[in-house]
């Protein structure tokens, strides 16, 4: 079967982003397979979705990273990769980081590994994270009543970019940016067609928020139940959003251009203009509500940035993207996407091994 023929292949594909992005790919005609081991908690809803919305465009295959076979054999059919799956919450790296490496890890080098099987010409587009700088700590911060800022007018106004030194903090950071890394070098090493886009905050419909990870939906999810929002720190940590639908046309954009883009990592965030933080996305909630907001404070966590905001302009060049959606339209929109579902008890538990963002 020609590579052009075959499907596409989206690991983690009930999840968060990969089932956008398999959407917009069945939307656009293509054949999706979906890599999942459907071990969170609602994603078997974007899975029914996504089945209901697209019979004959999207097959499951639910299987784990950690087994080869099972990668192998999604791997054999793909025409192109994108890689989602992974174990995506710092706290629980570090309850377990055995298997926050496993899965992180050892999981992408051995799907890398099965694409250089079968030929080493299919086109992987990795999910990397901004985590892979570390906590910044070394940036000269300014508290301000709405976020932190930092004191160099450059990086105020233009955000990281992606010659910043590598600085992994927490097992998650170091599985995530060492399969990062793997990926540029296989790249390099084997000229496979890869890329890494490291993203920041995305959210959107489809998200499952959960404390842990998945902040912006969990805020709203929370507001919209009545209950109240735990904060690790003082709430004013600043975060470049990007909404879903802005990151899937970055995913798709990087797969059409691969050949252009390959062996590069670009940042992808919503940059300076969607800065925002914590306690500025709570006041927009309160007034999408028309309600006040109960919220806790908590002490920091270990490796979290009191202020994250990328410099995407690399990735807006390269894979010409337009200006991001405004955050309080995104966020608007994602509260109306929330209105329309039952509202859960509790946070939604974490999973791993095929289940992603």
């Amino acid at each position: 079967m020609d590579r052009l023929t075959r499907p596409v292949l989206v690991t983690g594909g009930a999840g968060f982003i990969g089932s956008n992005l398999s959407d917009r790919l069945a939307r656009e005609g293509h054949d999706v397979l979906v890599f999942d081991n459907l071990g969170r908690p609602g994603v078997e809803l974007n899975l029914a979705d996504l089945q209901a919305r697209h019979p004959n465009r999207v097959r499951v295959r639910v299987g784990d990273l950690r087994d080869p076979d099972a990668v192998d054999q999604a791997v054999a059919q793909a025409g192109a990769i994108f890689h989602f799956a992974a174990q995506v919450a710092v706290t629980t790296s570090l309850e377990d980081p055995e298997t926050d490496f496993d899965v992180n890890l050892a999981g992408t080098v051995g799907l890398l590994e099965a694409v250089r099987r079968h030929g080493g010409r299919t086109p992987v587009m990795f999910a990397s994270t901004n985590k892979v700088y570390g906590d910044l700590a070394d940036l000269v911060l300014e508290s301000r009543p709405d976020g932190y800022a930092p004191l160099d007018p450059r990086l105020r106004e233009r955000g990281v970019g992606e010659d910043r030194p590598l600085n992994f903090h927490t097992p998650y950071g170091c599985s995530k940016g060492a399969a990062d890394q793997y990926v540029l070098d296989y790249a390099r090493s084997y000229d496979l067609p890869a890329c890494v886009l490291r993203m920041s905050c995305i959210y959107g419909p489809r998200q499952m928020g959960a404390e842990e990870q998945g902040w912006v939906a969990h805020f709203l999810k929370q507001a919209l139940a009545g209950r109240p929002i735990r904060i690790f720190g003082d709430g004013r940590q600043v975060r470049d959003v990007l909404d879903v639908s802005d990151a899937v046309d970055a995913w798709i954009s990087a797969w059409r251009r691969i050949d252009r883009v390959k062996g590069r990592a670009f940042n992808l965030g919503g940059g300076p203009v969607n800065a925002v933080s914590l306690r500025q996305v709570i006041d927009h909630i309160e007034t999408l509500l028309g309600r006040s907001v109960e919220v806790e404070f908590l002490d920091w966590r270990p490796g979290d940035q009191r202020w994250f905001v990328s410099d995407p302009s690399a990735a807006r060049l390269a894979l010409g993207l337009p200006e991001p959606t405004p955050w309080r339209d995104g966020l608007a929109g994602l509260a109306e996407w929330l209105r329309g579902r039952e509202p859960d008890d509790a946070d939604l538990p974490l999973a791993i091994g095929g289940a992603a963002r």
